[in-house]
């Protein structure tokens, strides 16, 4: 009986690379695996003959001869050996490590092969004002945290001591062991994954390799942050186990109301009172600004109440950018209270001596409203 394409059987061209290769072994192998069909011999041969496929063409070596003289290149002893042996755990580990990778630490886990556990991250709230928002800051903070014990230098032995190598992994941190046609992977139970053990620990952190500390950091607020903004400071969150990399550390900021601006992303609005008489005759008010100078605004004459006034560029700067937001000034009309005899004989002769020339919106509202409800009673 003859024996069928390798390329066929793998359902791929002759050209296909090694990752189209290995993805087609997956898919089919995972399809015909004997656990998913229990019973079923034809899956198993299936499954058996689909590994002996792969194992073939993945090889360079291997491939090329196939390639050259098809399956009379592994006749007679030569080449694969059969379907079982160390090549069809071989192709297992591959399905393994696609499935299990990630939960097994095989793909970039935060500890790693070495079992040296990276350090947890921070998060550090911090609040400023405006005016620090503004024009940005040098900031120190003061926070305990996990850090490399000096005297071992992080490896947890005793100063004058190393760890060893783990005589049951062989430093490599895991255990493979063979469970039907699984190739498992599992942490070592000797060295908790690190490939190392200590004989001597050292006494000033119990062989963790860190301690707590209160430290004192410096932490650059840039101008133009707004609230919510988050700093990362790399490699300054707690220290790993057993000298394992650094965390990083998290600044998230806050900014606290002011009492004269409100924030509106880059442009600053602020309510200014004016009198009755400068918005009625007009004239010019003096407003601060955020970057601590003072602006000349001028009023015109009938100014109304809620009137904005723009001032370019007075506002906040955008972060990582050299454009300036604006300031708006709303102004907020005043009434006069407690007035005097004379300060009322005044304001009674001006409401004498007013027409509807002097408030059009107010006689024009009073004139809709009596055309409105007198209609309504006609």
């Amino acid at each position: 009986m003859s024996k069928r394409c390798f390329y066929e059987t793998l359902g791929v061209g002759r050209s296909a690379q090694d990752g189209e290769l290995k993805s087609a072994f997956r898919k089919m192998a995972m399809q015909c695996h004997p656990d998913r069909n229990p019973g079923d011999a034809g899956a198993e041969a299936r499954f058996k003959e689909i590994n002996h496929a792969y194992e073939t063409l993945k090889d360079p070596q291997k491939r090329a001869a196939y390639d050259r003289f098809g399956h009379a290149a592994f006749e007679n002893g030569n080449g694969m050996g059969g379907f079982g042996g160390a090549d069809f755990g071989a192709g297992m580990a591959d399905i393994f490590e696609s499935m299990f990778g990630d939960i097994m630490g095989r793909r970039g886990g935060r500890g790693g092969a070495s079992g040296r556990e990276r350090g947890a991250d921070l998060r550090y709230n911090m609040e400023i004002e405006l005016e620090d928002a503004f024009s940005g800051k040098v900031a120190q903070i003061r926070m305990p945290t996990a850090v490399t014990c000096e005297p071992c230098g992080g490896s947890g032995a005793k100063p004058g001591s190393k760890p060893k190598t783990c005589p049951t992994c062989h430093g490599a941190g895991k255990i493979r062991a063979t469970q039907g046609f699984f190739l498992m992977e599992r942490a070592c139970h000797t060295c908790q994954g690190r490939g190392e053990i200590v004989d001597d620990p050292c006494t000033a952190c119990s062989g963790a390799g860190r301690v707590t500390r209160e430290r004192t950091l410096q932490v650059n607020i840039p101008a133009g942050v707004e609230d919510g903004t988050r700093i990362r400071l790399a490699g300054e969150g707690e220290a790993g186990l057993h000298g394992g990399p650094t965390g990083d550390l998290y600044i998230f900021l806050s900014i606290e109301p002011h009492d004269f601006f409100q924030r509106d992303s880059a442009d600053l609005y602020c309510r200014v009172p004016v009198t009755m008489t400068e918005a009625a005759l007009g004239g010019e008010i003096e407003v601060p600004t955020i970057g601590g100078d003072r602006e000349k605004v001028k009023i015109p004459e009938g100014t109304q109440p809620g009137k904005q006034f723009r001032i370019k560029g007075k506002g906040m700067p955008v972060l990582r950018s050299r454009e300036i937001g604006d300031l708006y000034i709303q102004v907020d009309v005043e009434v006069p209270q407690k007035l005097s005899k004379r300060q009322r004989e005044l304001l009674e002769e001006f409401r004498q001596a007013s027409s509807e020339a002097n408030h059009p919106e107010s006689s024009g509202f009073f004139s809709r409203v009596k055309d409105l409800f007198g209609g309504r009673e006609s």
